[in-house]
């Protein structure tokens, strides 16, 4: 089997005994719901609809290194994408956020199995720099393209310009600072909910940056890599449409993306994808209550096994 730099065939998951909509993240993050909820069932569906998931990936072919969170404190903590991002060559680094009840979420245990299992050189740790009330939610905020080594970020809160420098400087990335909103001018909180980039795809909310002579820029950058574009409306990227991560499953590629993203998809769209990679809807609709879907669910392993 080929291995692409792009699609990790292992994951971190983590099975939330306490998930809910996040008070702390509300202010920021345009794509959580404000409507009123049932905590019990809410907390029985998270549960349920990361077991599915994570069994759907499995029969797929992805190893899947499950971990429990049974803790009341940690609620966005079925999103491990964001404190923590693993690299070729052994490196790990984990990320300074934004909402100090998610600082919460980092575990050293997940580190260390990743040590345990995997060649891990050195662990980068950007956690300090919250102090100076500076942030970047790994790769939450940054959507790295692994084959042309460039991190794409959009301008905010959780995605300081100059921490993502210093990452991309002891990781080899070239850093891609851009503005995105939305109709209303609201700005984009996390890269990864306007951008999804496979082995030989992208799609994205091209239309929602705001700068031109970036969107140009960005644009040119994919069809010069020989990435087939796929362009997303802004009503898709509310369907969580650019929140898919492509993975290596036991019989090539498939595409993670939830039930509501692929809904949301075009019958042309869904052809111009399925000749590329096979499409893997999960229903994780309780857990997108809190502005996040599959992708922000799924930390990738890109590490070598010991």
């Amino acid at each position: 089997m080929l291995l692409l730099p792009q699609a990790p065939s292992a994951v971190v998951m983590i099975l939330p005994h306490h998930f809910c909509p996040n008070e702390e993240t509300l202010k920021d993050n345009s794509f959580q719901s404000t409507l009123a909820f049932d905590e019990v069932k809410i907390k029985k569906q998270a549960f349920e609809q990361v077991s599915s998931a994570i069994k759907t990936l499995e029969i797929e072919g992805v190893f899947v290194h499950k971990f429990e969170d049974k803790g009341e404190e940690t609620p966005d903590s079925v999103f491990p994408n964001n404190w923590f991002s693993t690299h070729a060559g052994g490196h790990i680094a984990i990320y300074p956020m934004y909402a100090k009840n998610r600082r919460k979420e980092r575990r050293v245990d997940i580190i260390e199995l990743l040590k345990k299992q995997y060649r891990v050189q050195d662990v980068v740790d950007y956690t300090g720099l919250e102090y100076d009330d500076i942030y970047l939610e790994g790769t939450g905020a940054m959507v790295l393209d692994h084959s042309e080594r460039v991190a794409y970020a959009i301008r905010s809160n959780r995605a300081n310009s100059h921490a993502l420098e210093r990452f991309c400087s002891h990781f080899n990335f070239e850093p891609m600072v851009f503005d995105a909103k939305d109709k209303a001018g609201v700005a984009v909180y996390h890269t990864n909910v306007l951008m999804c980039i496979g082995s030989d795809f992208v799609m994205a909310g091209f239309d929602m940056m705001s700068d031109d002579k970036r969107r140009t820029e960005i644009i040119q950058r994919f069809t010069s890599s020989g990435k087939r574009i796929i362009y997303l409306t802004e009503k898709q990227i509310n369907a969580f449409c650019g929140n898919a991560l492509e993975l290596q499953g036991s019989y090539g590629r498939i595409l993670a993306l939830s039930t509501t993203a692929h809904a949301a998809l075009t019958l042309e769209q869904i052809a111009v994808l399925e000749k590329r990679v096979k499409l893997v809807p999960l229903d994780v609709s309780a857990i997108e209550l809190a502005g996040g879907s599959i992708r922000c669910m799924l930390a990738g392993i890109h590490l070598s096994k010991r």
